[in-house]
């Protein structure tokens, strides 16, 4: 049984690695540079939340959750799902998105917008389809891969 909850220091180095597996693979995050150990403290720290998905003890997966935007746009929120390589295939990312929605919700939010999902990374977007996110539109050459080329970004939105 996966249970989803507020991350805990003991966590940290969990997480840190599993954000930065998906960082080095160079397909779904923006991110150039792993999480130092400091780094992911007070990154994950900084967030509005941090889920950890904990089976049997190991962590599995996270999210973060945080403004996608300031002041009147401030009820926008935004977050990131990571789920280890060897926990992929499994709902996790369900699980972890379905949690964020409410989440969100219970954190005063009223949008949850995605800005730059990759195209080409048809699971995602299949899993945000299916969950009632709207396709809002496309950035062209939105995302840049290792090997130097451009992947179009679309962006989605779920009312909350």
């Amino acid at each position: 049984m996966i249970e989803i909850r507020e991350y805990r220091e003991g966590d940290l180095e969990a997480l840190r690695g599993i954000w930065n597996e998906v960082v080095r693979e160079g397909e779904a995050f923006p991110q150039l540079n792993e999480l130092t150990a400091e780094g992911a403290r007070e990154f994950f720290a900084a967030q509005d939340f941090t889920a950890a998905a904990v089976e049997d003890g190991r962590v599995l997966g996270l999210y973060i959750l945080h403004p996608n935007n300031v002041g009147r746009c401030g009820h926008q929120a935004n977050a990131s799902y990571a789920v280890s390589g060897a926990a992929r295939g499994r709902g996790l990312g369900e699980a972890l998105v379905r949690h964020s929605l409410g989440r969100a919700r219970e954190l005063g939010y009223r949008l949850l917008i995605f800005n730059a999902v990759v195209e080409n990374n048809a699971r995602a977007r299949a899993l945000y389809e299916r969950l009632g996110f709207v396709k809002i539109g496309l950035v062209p050459g939105g995302f840049l891969y290792k090997d130097g080329s451009y992947q179009d970004t679309v962006l989605y939105y779920h009312t909350l």
